[in-house]
């Protein structure tokens, strides 16, 4: 018989192993984590659970880690939510949001555009914006998350703009039709990224333009 034939024998009669179980002391396979040392089948198969319990143990603690990240996040949202109701008039609601950013949410950088208003202001908010950047808000279903590849969009962000490594672009909708661009912005290349979740961040720009259009109409 060749190996082929005995695993698929066994596998055939799984009784043939417990109706043999001195075979587990008795037959010895090389050491899993030391050349050239033997153990028995027993001692190998103790070796090879404590290894997927290892990894189950790795799973389990990123599991934990990642829903308490979680919640953290969602204790955030919930409270910029609170935030956004309470706050009176569009400077008041731009303040709480960019308040909230900054401090509960540690990005130092964030910039706003609005295009399309009812209301003509003359706040930087409202400064005109490049067609280009319209477009690419306007195909964006998701945000955006990874490098400041948009010229016109880091320049939003002042004398910091050489400093920013990694930026996460929102769109904002009344409706369905994009009308503004909220942008964070990090010294960490890695703070946004093209792979990460965008849940919290989605959401965060659905309350930033029910909130802020809300105020200008």
């Amino acid at each position: 018989m060749n190996a082929d034939e005995v695993a698929r024998y066994l596998r055939d009669n799984p009784d043939f192993l417990s109706d043999h179980g001195e075979l587990f002391t008795e037959l010895t396979v090389p050491h899993p984590q030391h050349e050239g040392q033997a153990i028995s089948l027993a001692e190998r198969q103790l070796h090879a659970l404590r290894d997927k319990i290892r990894l189950l143990e790795v799973k389990l603690a990123e599991l934990i880690r990642f829903g308490e990240e979680n919640d953290e996040i969602s204790e955030k949202v919930h409270r910029l939510t609170l935030l956004l109701l309470e706050a009176h008039g569009y400077e008041g609601v731009r303040h709480e949001l960019f308040s909230s950013m900054q401090q509960d949410f540690a990005i130092p950088h964030v910039a706003l555009r609005i295009w399309n208003s009812v209301l003509a202001r003359s706040d930087e908010d409202f400064a005109p914006v490049g067609e280009g950047v319209r477009l690419f808000a306007g195909d964006l279903r998701h945000p955006y998350c990874g490098a400041p590849s948009n010229i016109e969009v880091l320049s939003w962000f002042g004398e910091s703009a050489p400093h920013v490594r990694s930026v996460a672009l929102m769109p904002l909708r009344r409706q369905t039709q994009v009308v503004g661009l909220l942008a964070l912005g990090s010294e960490e290349p890695e703070r946004f990224y093209p792979e990460m979740g965008t849940l919290y961040l989605g959401r965060i720009g659905e309350l930033a333009a029910a909130a802020l259009l809300g105020e200008i109409g």
